[in-house]
């Protein structure tokens, strides 16, 4: 059974032209010194698994978990030492997609800034494509 690691949110991006790259989602620093992080105290888990359920106002929401094992049909992206799993109902809304880890005074999470995203809700847990 594989647990939650920590909350996302998610940013429609269209000012911005991010850089395409032959893997489907690219790290920030920040996002791989957190998951090297997070995962230095899990010493059976390889990697993270996102994924995409069917929730909020909006549609869709991303999910973070830890993970022993690469599955079937995931997507995998190794970058500077960091194992990231992408489920394969999640690969397509992810093509393009910069994940970042950012911290605040109030809240500490991951950050998708997904430039195929038509829409978020208010509170940016939740998009459509």
């Amino acid at each position: 059974m594989a647990s939650s690691v920590v909350r996302a949110t998610v940013r429609a991006v269209s000012k911005r032209k991010i850089q395409a790259t032959r893997a489907a989602l690219t790290l920030t620093p920040s996002a791989v010194h957190k998951i090297k992080q997070l995962l230095k105290d899990k010493p059976d888990h390889v990697g993270v698994k996102v994924g995409v359920r069917t929730r909020g106002c909006n549609g869709l929401s991303y999910t973070l978990e830890y993970t022993k094992t690469k599955g079937d049909s995931d997507e995998e992206v190794v970058q500077d030492g960091v194992r990231v799993f992408i489920e394969k109902k999640a690969q397509l809304t992810l093509l393009g997609t910069e994940m970042d880890y950012v911290e605040d005074k109030l809240s500490s999470e991951f950050v998708f800034n997904n430039p195929n995203i038509k829409g978020t809700c208010g509170c940016g847990e939740s998009f459509n494509i």
